[in-house]
């Protein structure tokens, strides 16, 4: 009976070998033609798959290059808020007033507190919706019996101090959409859209409108209709502290969206906005004007505590923001997770301590913190420098864990496999998970500094992916 439980167990090892060797040669080949491709010319090319279930090297090819990882770097992030955060944590988001209330009178100022949570006003889900919050934040005041108030309503962003924008990011990202700023009271994901009037090729592109209308806000249009084919090329810009939003770049006319989408400049100041004319609308008098942390700064006065709490809302379970902040690459959630982790481990929640955080957790695994060397928790600092070994391992601790399924729905499906994709200028990563022969594996991809077009080179990783199917 032993001998023949030896036998078996050699003959599993022998064939497990011989998988790991065939996929290893297979990979080395497909590796090797992508380095030499001329798109890769004079880029960087990395590329690690394990053993998803015992961690067991497959294939390494430049496994310790550090290189740009666009958004896979949510992989990172999401990996350790599950580990740090625990699946169900909830953002917390304070309503109250100071002063005193007397015959359905508010003698002070209504206060929305943030505490980091970036769905608030989100269309992602139904208790999130604008009209849903809103709708709360009024019902708490009629419970309370409010129906005129003296002061203004006030958003309140204190709780993740004043640098919403981190460091390494670049200034052609930052009033866009996915380049809003992180706050600890955020609003319709920091994002509005701009509607377009486009024409003939070589005119200027206007601006239509806004949705939701921003009166407090000026548009200057520079963008040009260019010639189909050229895709959407263009780009907002804010100046800090600024009301003229520019707009520049080109935008081709066979673009059916006419829309582009920006960045909300004040997030706290804009629900201050939203919840004020509500108010007015329905016959509760606010007699001050909206403020946010920034406009009483400007104006040198304090943002008041809440001395009587209304309601708090909460935000959804943490392993449903990051089914979205995956499925939708969405910047915002992975930079307010990685403030997060530093709130959490009792540090001020700024960026540069959320990435220590997150460096020291992974260096107790074994992971060198060198290996990891990052300004943001979503990849859009083209700065950011991660090894495809570290990415790979880094997927492949999640797979024992009891979140473990949570994460991997929320990975999106390229070319036929689960996996995140990552892609800013001249960068192009995926990282995610696939089975071969009854093993699962984990894997990252990471091209940098490759010429010619984007779809081109996705191509030619692909086919390298596919070896693994």
């Amino acid at each position: 009976m032993r001998k023949r439980r030896l036998l078996l167990f050699s003959f599993l090892m022998i064939c497990g070998h011989t998988y790991a060797q065939t996929l290893q040669q297979q990979l080395q080949a497909a590796f090797n033609k992508l380095q030499q491709d001329s798109q890769c010319r004079y880029a960087s090319v990395s590329l690690t798959v394990l053993d998803a279930k015992t961690g067991e090297q497959v294939f390494a090819g430049n496994p310790n290059m550090g290189l740009a990882t666009a958004s896979t770097l949510k992989v990172v992030t999401s990996v350790t808020a599950f580990n740090l955060l625990g699946k169900d944590y909830q953002y917390q988001t304070r309503f109250g007033y100071n002063g005193t209330v007397t015959n359905g009178v508010l003698t002070g100022d209504i206060i929305i507190r943030g505490g980091g949570d970036p769905t608030l006003g989100s269309w992602r889900w139904a208790s999130t919706k604008t009209e849903i919050i809103l709708n709360q934040l009024v019902t708490a005041l009629q419970k309370a019996g409010i129906k005129k108030i003296t002061g203004s309503i006030i958003g309140d962003d204190t709780a993740y101090g004043t640098q919403a924008i981190p460091d390494g990011w670049i200034w052609q990202d930052v009033g866009n959409y996915y380049g809003g700023g992180i706050n600890a009271l955020s609003w319709h994901e920091n994002q509005f859209d701009i509607k377009l009037k486009t024409g003939p090729a070589g005119t200027p592109v206007e601006v239509l409108r806004t949705v939701p209308a921003m009166p407090y806000l000026l548009f200057k249009s520079e963008v040009t209709n260019a010639p189909a084919g050229t895709g959407d090329q263009a780009y907002i810009y804010l100046p800090s502290g600024g009301k003229l939003v520019y707009l520049r770049g080109t935008y081709a006319v066979d673009q059916t969206k006419k829309t582009v989408s920006a960045a909300l400049p004040d997030p706290a100041y804009d629900i201050a906005i939203r919840l004020t004319d509500t108010l007015n609308e329905l016959g509760i008098a606010v007699s001050g004007q909206p403020q946010s942390t920034t406009t009483l700064a400007i104006g040198q006065q304090q943002t008041p505590a809440i001395k009587i709490e209304l309601t708090t809302i909460l935000s959804p379970e943490l392993n449903k923001i990051i089914y979205w902040l995956n499925q939708k690459s969405v910047n915002l959630y992975a930079e307010q997770l990685l403030k997060s982790l530093a709130m959490k481990a009792g540090k001020e929640p700024t960026t540069p301590n959320g990435v220590q955080v997150l460096q020291d957790f992974w260096a107790t695994k074994g992971i060198d913190a060198k290996s990891l060397n990052i300004y943001d928790g979503s990849g859009l600092s083209p700065g950011n420098r991660v090894t495809t070994m570290t990415m790979a391992r880094v997927l492949q601790s999640a797979v024992k864990e009891s979140w473990y399924n949570d994460f991997y729905e929320s990975l999106p499906i390229y070319n036929d496999m689960k996996m995140k994709s990552g892609s800013i200028a001249d960068v192009l990563a995926y990282a995610g998970y696939q089975t071969y022969n009854g093993h699962k594996l984990c894997f990252s991809i990471i091209v940098n500094n490759y010429n010619g077009t984007t779809k081109g080179i996705k191509e030619k990783m692909f086919r390298v992916l596919d070896v693994m199917k």
